[in-house]
């Protein structure tokens, strides 16, 4: 798989999860303790993996973890794991967790893929470990069954043309009945923390008293909550691309940072789209994109294109809205982004976008995981009330998002509580954790990452990269930000304070 394909299935994986007897709670205190008081773990059976396109050193295996932390001798589901072993064993350190994104995504080609990309020495330092959270095939798999057209991007959550969120309420109701319907327990049992905590269990299952982790986009956050609940099992944590670790908020404020995300980014799409020669050139001035852009997305509010093959079948505002954030994850994307407007300007559309390589089955089991883990997490808002109030506020304040990032997801219908509180990030533990964050990311900006650097105190250092897009090491980051992560993992040297990577 080849980086561009790599950064094209994060987007839609971490897209899709947008869409998305009574137990007394767990404090996170007893959550550890009750995950970490098991007996020794069974040798691990590894085999050769069933994907088909993999490196021939990577093997799969399962780890059973408890569906329930508070009844740990209860249920048991199954987490699947990969691995590509040390490329030199004298020079083995331990095993590096490649903690994918999502909510919804999965990591078990990652030590065929991103892994790969790593540098000699950090492959030679590590076994790579992948793996498929809990919920997602061919871990224990979760769905809620939900209706085909409840899957388009351009649906939930955003508001209708004239700022409604009445349609995006219903949609959630829908949904969420949807969930409960065919969720079962599983669903119920599906959380960042938990996700954590069967970390915790692959770690023992791999033997390894302490692990290593490169996590990226929404995996910061679970990279986050592990280094918080098992602080002395961690040993080199790089976050990449990080998520504001709002224990109140949660995934309300990863929503609500795509107001800033696309504030940060727009700008650079709007020289780029204004440079002369640029085949795709849609203005003479960057300062005429935006209200270029603003003035198409109303037009389509009002009078639509059909767009055959299209889900929804017509290029409405949102479609476009959607387009934009799309494109905005990776400046390689800007053409799609400048080709459908330039189309629609004409009244025209371009042909449909390839479609991801993902069938309507792993779609619904990714927002299945995803719409779980976002609702269970933190309790959401109920009222239409609220949300519409919300919508209003930044659709005046941000217009080229028109209200989406404080829009109802489903969560404002979900039928549970939270089965124990958020846990808080701290400074308590040890100082081993590298925070790399683009300076302009559409999905996790920059003040977001500076809320968790504050929140981790002296246990972390954070390089700030002088570059755009989402995903900061070995992507859409530069040189110096990629030396200063490898260095850190290849030998545990970190910068000695907050840099900047110009």
């Amino acid at each position: 798989m080849n980086r561009n394909q790599l950064k094209r299935n994060a987007s839609v994986i971490a897209a899709s999860a947008v869409l998305v007897g009574l137990t007394v709670p767990l404090t996170a205190s007893t959550a550890t303790a009750s995950a970490t008081a098991t007996a020794t773990p069974e040798p691990l059976a590894w085999t050769k993996c069933e994907t088909a396109g993999l490196d021939p050193r990577q093997q799969c295996a399962t780890v059973d973890v408890p569906m329930d932390y508070s009844d740990p001798d209860g249920r048991k589901i199954q987490i699947a794991i990969s691995r590509i072993p040390s490329g030199k064993p004298s020079a083995r350190r331990g095993a590096l967790l490649l903690i994918p994104g999502g909510p919804g995504g999965v990591s078990l080609g990652d030590p065929s893929g991103k892994g790969q990309m790593l540098p000699q020495e950090v492959r030679d330092a590590y076994d790579l470990i992948g793996f498929a959270p809990r919920g997602m095939a061919p871990s224990t798999a979760a769905t809620c069954g939900f209706e085909s057209k409840d899957l388009a991007l351009a649906k939930l959550p955003w508001p209708t043309r004239d700022g409604s969120v009445s349609e995006s309420m219903a949609t959630a109701r829908r949904m969420a009945d949807a969930c409960a319907r065919n969720g079962g327990e599983l669903l119920r049992h599906l959380s960042s923390a938990n996700e954590a905590r069967d970390l915790d269990r692959v770690r023992a299952a791999l033997g390894e008293r302490r692990i290593s982790a490169w996590a990226d986009s929404y995996g910061t956050y679970v990279g986050s909550l592990y280094s918080q609940l098992f602080p002395h099992r961690t040993d080199r944590i790089v976050l990449d691309s990080n998520q504001n670790p709002d224990h109140t908020r949660v995934g309300r404020a990863w929503l609500a940072a795509f107001e800033a995300g696309v504030e940060d980014n727009f700008p650079e799409f709007a020289k780029w789209a204004s440079r002369p020669g640029n085949p795709h050139r849609l203005a003479g001035k960057a300062a005429d994109v935006r209200p270029l852009f603003l003035r198409l997305a109303e037009r389509l509010d009002r009078e639509p294109l059909p767009w055959p093959g299209a889900d929804p079948a017509e290029l409405n505002g949102n479609a476009l809205r959607q387009t934009m954030l799309s494109s905005l994850y990776d400046p390689d994307d800007y053409p799609a982004l400048a080709e459908l407007i330039l189309a629609a300007r004409k009244g025209t559309v371009p042909p449909v976008p390839e479609r991801p390589d993902m069938d309507e089955s792993a779609m619904q089991n990714a927002a299945a995981v995803g719409t779980g883990i976002l609702c269970n997490n933190v309790a959401w808002p109920k009222s239409a009330a609220r949300y519409q109030k919300d919508v209003d506020e930044s659709r005046a304040r941000f217009p080229l998002t028109a209200g989406m990032p404080r829009g109802p997801m489903l969560c404002a219908a979900w039928p549970y509580e939270p089965r124990e509180p958020a846990v808080r990030i701290t400074d308590r533990g040890p100082s081993d954790i590298l925070l790399v964050q683009n300076e302009r990311d559409v999905s996790t900006p920059l003040s977001g990452a500076r809320e968790l650097r504050r929140a981790f105190g002296d246990r972390a250092v954070m390089v700030t990269v002088n570059s755009t897009g989402h995903g900061a090491y070995l992507a859409n980051g530069n040189t110096c930000g990629d030396r200063t992560v490898s260095r850190f993992l290849a030998t545990g040297v970190r910068p000695g304070r907050d840099t900047y990577c110009a």
